[in-house]
């Protein structure tokens, strides 16, 4: 098997799943970080210009549907009806799932294909039927070693993931020779190190098959497990489910004018970890006794845990409902920070504390902010037209480049499985950009005939670095990427995500629109969501207290004939008391109905606060954005006109009351510590 990067470059197809959803209970977490995961890939891959084909579906037969069904009162038919209907695909598309083929196990299609290949390995003398005895797992559905159980807090043993213990059973099944071509799967890895990514979950199947692995079950007896495809040679049994389930992936292509088995060989499997066998044991060597090729990779991700890092239940109080995240946040911010913050190779904490700050700081603050003082200096400066460009300065040229390269390096780190970082790099860009415009200066620039021309430049490099961050989020943001760009005036536009500069035309009218991401506090008729733990432990501590000034007023000479002014001096340890830090300005706006005050949001080290001050006389909130101030950051938070101020920005005062922020020399990261 050639590397993945290499067949791309010889097949324009990509062909990605991700597992099928046992229809027995409602949707995790977990699955939601899968189905976002799998479309994010499917997503960039169609934007780089692949004929993409996306397999999703639900998995609707076996021993746990029946019971699941029984204890609800209804029948299997009309509970995995509801499920899949409803829980499951109802929320993909709620989430913008962009899947191409959705497969119910229960269809009429999928079930007879399945007979076709058990038919087809039965007559290859790869099935046959034995009694057999062992420890039989109901919520894995398959029989298990002792090697594989684990013992739990009230010391029983139990298979990871079971709720229940494993019970002691016998009975007569058919076998699949599975160990038959344990040898050519053990070769077949050792030939391919990226077969299974991250490299982590390879190396527990190279274990896996350092010991002999002993045929598979394939059957259960209809007299026991009534709910099941029937084997095609003996009506009396019932298909095992992963032989059935892992089937519905090349189900689509049944009839449709591609062989299965092409398909088969072009397929990228996205799973958790919790399935690793079944997907890189038991399907490699169905696949290969049925005569077709292995997928080209398995990507394999880990779990995700509640917010304190504990693994989420029901029983802990700390389980996120799905459908309650996708009813109180944008389904974009929680796309976008699911992929953010978790990690392939390691269990990730995910809860609203950290959806809220990603959202502010990342989406809000750098994203939605560029959009808004973009658009609304073209609707000031040029009357909602976007100017051409004029002569590119070295700095623009610098932005030019990474906008040609930054295509590239995403699709890089896709290939490599590094969305995180994919994203990282995008979002990079717009913070540079955020940059250049606090480094020009366009507020500045409108201010002389002489520099129209230089503000042109400027408006028209914002806007077409916009164009491009919104094409390369895209697969993370769809639904924001487009609104992005209809309120550049791209409305409908699409674009390939591949390097290119100046495609927004000259003279396109800009509508603008609503704010981008809004801010959860932002929002009206709402309650506010839920904020990160220090902030929640920080606002129990708050006592409400009167509006105060938050700028830090003029420090007079200090003199040593009277006793008044002697008793105001402070000893060092009152100074060390103060937390003086360096602190960056990501975003600014006036405050409504307030002639002095100015809301900025600053970033101090990881930590994101907002500052109400009374500045507004002597600072655009545009000019502000970039700049480095010094915070007093353990000052008691007070409430301006109905905005918390969590500490105060330093500023001096000449006799004439004029303001000036306190700046730096150097350029110090946000967070560094004033001595």
């Amino acid at each position: 098997m050639t590397d993945t990067k290499q067949n791309n470059s010889q097949s324009n197809e990509f062909f990605i799943t991700t597992a099928i959803d046992y229809a027995n209970g409602e949707p995790h977490i977990g699955h939601v970080y899968e189905k976002i995961l799998g479309d994010a890939i499917a997503r960039y891959h169609r934007l780089a210009g692949r004929d993409v084909t996306f397999v999703m579906g639900t998995d609707e037969h076996g021993e746990k549907i029946s019971k699941a069904a029984a204890k609800a009162g209804v029948t299997p038919q009309e509970l995995v009806d509801d499920l899949s209907d409803r829980a499951f695909r109802g929320l993909w598309d709620q989430l913008e799932i962009s899947y191409d083929a959705f497969i119910r196990t229960t269809d009429a299609k999928h079930k007879k294909f399945v007979q076709g290949v058990l038919q087809r390995v039965y007559d290859a003398g790869d099935i046959y039927f034995a009694e057999y005895e062992g420890l039989y797992s109901v919520g894995a559905e398959r029989y298990v070693t002792d090697k594989e159980l684990v013992e739990g807090p009230d010391g029983v043993r139990r298979y990871p993931g079971d709720p229940q213990p494993p019970e002691m059973r016998r009975e007569a099944n058919y076998f699949f020779r599975m160990d038959k071509y344990q040898d050519w799967l053990l070769d077949t890895l050792k030939a391919n190190p990226t077969l299974i990514q991250p490299a982590g979950y390879r190396n527990e199947v190279l274990e896996m098959l350092s010991e002999p692995i002993g045929p598979l079950s394939i059957s259960r007896p209809k007299s026991r497990v009534p709910w099941g495809i029937e084997l095609p040679w003996d009506a009396d049994h019932v298909t095992y489910v992963w032989f059935d389930a892992l089937l519905s992936y090349l189900t689509p292509f049944v009839g449709s004018g591609r062989d299965p088995a092409t398909v088969s060989g072009l397929a990228w499997h996205v799973i958790g970890k919790d399935i690793l066998k079944p997907h890189a044991v038991f399907w490699p060597t169905m696949l290969k006794a049925a005569g077709y090729p292995l997928y080209r990779k398995l990507v394999v991700h880990s779990h995700i845990l509640a917010e304190d890092g504990r693994k989420m239940g029901k029983s802990l109080g700390n389980a996120i409902n799905p459908q309650q995240l996708v009813n109180d946040f944008p389904v974009d911010a929680i796309r976008y920070t699911l992929l953010r913050e978790a990690s392939l190779g390691a269990d990730s904490p995910y809860g609203e504390g950290i959806l809220v700050s990603r959202l502010n700081s990342d989406l809000a603050n750098d994203l939605g902010n560029l959009l808004s003082r973009t658009v609304s200096m073209i609707h000031k400066y040029r009357d909602g037209v976007l100017p051409a460009a004029h002569e590119p300065s070295e700095r623009e040229r610098e932005i030019e480049a990474a906008a040609l390269a930054l295509p590239g390096q995403i699709l890089a780190l896709v290939d490599d499985l590094k969305i995180n970082m994919a994203i990282e790099a995008a979002m990079n860009f717009v913070r540079d950009l955020n940059r250049y415009i606090a480094e020009s200066a366009p507020w500045n620039l409108a201010k002389s005939e002489d520099t129209a021309r230089r503000l042109d430049t400027v408006l028209y490099t914002a806007a077409e670095g916009l164009r491009v961050a919104s094409v390369c989020l895209e697969a993370v943001i769809p639904g924001k990427a487009r609104e992005l760009r209809a309120q550049l005036g791209l409305g409908g536009q699409t674009y390939a995500l591949a390097g290119a500069w100046g495609l927004i035309p000259a003279g396109t009218r800009v509508p603008g629109g609503p704010i981008l991401f809004p801010k959860p506090e932002q929002e009206e008729g709402k309650e506010k969501a839920t904020k990160p733990q220090k902030a929640v432990q920080k606002e129990k501590a708050i006592q409400k207290e009167k509006s105060v000034t938050q700028v830090a007023p003029p420090t007079a000479p200090v003199a040593t004939d009277t006793p008044a002014e002697t008793e105001a001096l402070i000893s060092i340890d009152d100074f060390a008391r103060i937390d003086l830090r360096v602190a960056e300005v990501i975003a600014c706006e006036a405050v409504a109905k307030a002639d002095k005050l100015l809301k900025l949001t600053v970033k101090m080290g990881e930590e994101t606060r907002t500052v109400v001050s009374g500045i507004r006389k002597w600072y655009e909130p545009e000019a502000l954005v970039g700049r480095k101030v010094i915070l007093v950051a353990n000052l008691k938070p007070a409430k301006l006109r109905g905005i918390e101020s969590q500490g105060m920005i330093l500023a001096a005062e000449d006799d004439e009351g004029n303001l000036d922020l306190v700046g730096l020399g150097l350029d110090l990261p946000s967070g560094t510590k004033v001595r």
